[in-house]
């Protein structure tokens, strides 16, 4: 006769949470509070619009493309938060909102982030399962960094000092990304949909600024613009889970754990719920992905209990102590890599 499997007491203590998160009506849906912030992000949007026809032909515009930068981000936080259904109980009135917001006002594919994030979220940290931990221009882990020769590799082995200036460019990243996605895949629903949107938002935004500024002038809003939107949006995800442990392919892990140990939280309130579109709280995030942004910081002290019950750490820092955690953490990464000027042939008969 087989023996029955002895309940894991992890995975049991998830459940046990899961209930009481539910009890005290943490799941519930704030729809209230999303349209207050929406409704205030679009007044700032449309003040925007007056400052930029009231400035005219003067550089003091670059101020409005650095507010559209910040608004941008913020709008990218709400469409983030519909896209996991944290804002409508109904998931298609969520997608819907998400699917319009994305390409529409924040300027980047539904279909692209949501592919990427689905994945993220089921494996965060995890090598070879989590596309941001793939290695690009930075290396996430030490397999990574071997990977890098020449000039790449001199990059890398200062990644993390390089950091902030790299994440400048995201902004344009994301937008190829969708293009790559949008154009190159297959099977991506509302595709057109998705490219209508697009094709309005950077048709009219081009077109407005070309008319009516001088071509110097609008290009160096663009960049400003487009540069702001990176380095605020690098700088919000950044320390959800860089230098936290990296799990590899085959690993088993329960969820519980899993979502724990390579998430960090952020210090801060309000101001930094604000900030960071409740990605502060990134554990009770990925515990909980449905869970709208004002429940989270009410979730924390039971997450923080079911942690100390079962030993498993739970991390939380102040923002500038986790951008120094980061940095260090891929310099560290980065010293890993091969001699950026090794020759493999020389190197295979040493």
């Amino acid at each position: 006769m087989n023996a029955h499997k002895l309940p894991n007491p992890v995975i049991e203590s998830y459940s046990v949470l899961l209930k009481s998160v539910r009890a005290q009506g943490l799941m519930r849906r704030r729809r209230t509070f999303y349209a207050v912030v929406f409704s205030v992000l679009l007044l700032i949007l449309g003040a925007s619009g007056a400052g930029f026809v009231l400035l005219g032909r003067s550089w003091f515009q670059l101020v409005i493309a650095a507010v559209l930068g910040v608004l941008f981000t913020q709008f990218a936080f709400l469409a983030h938060e519909a896209a996991h259904h944290q804002v409508f109980a109904s998931g298609a009135a969520n997608d819907w909102t998400a699917r319009i917001l994305g390409p529409l006002l924040v300027g980047m594919s539904y279909a692209m982030w949501v592919q990427k994030h689905t994945a993220h979220h089921q494996n965060p940290n995890v090598k070879g399962k989590d596309p941001d931990i793939n290695t690009g221009v930075v290396a996430f882990h030490e397999e990574g960094a071997a990977t890098k020769r020449g000039l790449a590799a001199v990059v890398t082995r200062h990644q993390g000092t390089l950091l902030f200036p790299l994440i400048l460019f995201l902004g344009f990243s994301l937008v190829f990304a969708s293009a790559k996605t949008l154009f190159g895949q297959r099977g991506v629903r509302y595709r057109y949909v998705e490219i209508g949107l697009l094709v309005l938002r950077f048709g009219s935004y081009l077109t407005l600024l070309f008319l009516l500024l001088p071509w110097g002038m609008a290009v160096a809003f663009v960049g400003v613009q487009m540069g702001v939107f990176g380095f605020y949006m690098g700088a919000a995800f950044a320390p959800n889970h860089k230098g936290m442990p990296i799990l590899e392919a085959g690993s088993r892990v329960d969820f519980l754990t899993r979502q724990v140990v390579t998430s960090r939280n952020i210090r801060g309130g309000f101001f930094m719920d604000t900030l960071m579109g409740g990605l502060n709280h990134q554990v009770e995030h990925h515990l909980f992905p449905d869970m709208a942004r004002p429940e989270l910081r009410r979730a924390n002290g039971l997450v923080r209990r079911c942690c100390e019950r079962n030993g498993i750490e739970f991390t939380e820092t102040s923002l500038l102590e986790s951008y120094a955690i980061v940095v260090a953490y891929l310099n560290r990464v980065g010293l890993s890599a091969a001699d950026p000027f090794d020759c493999p042939l020389v190197r295979q008969y040493r």
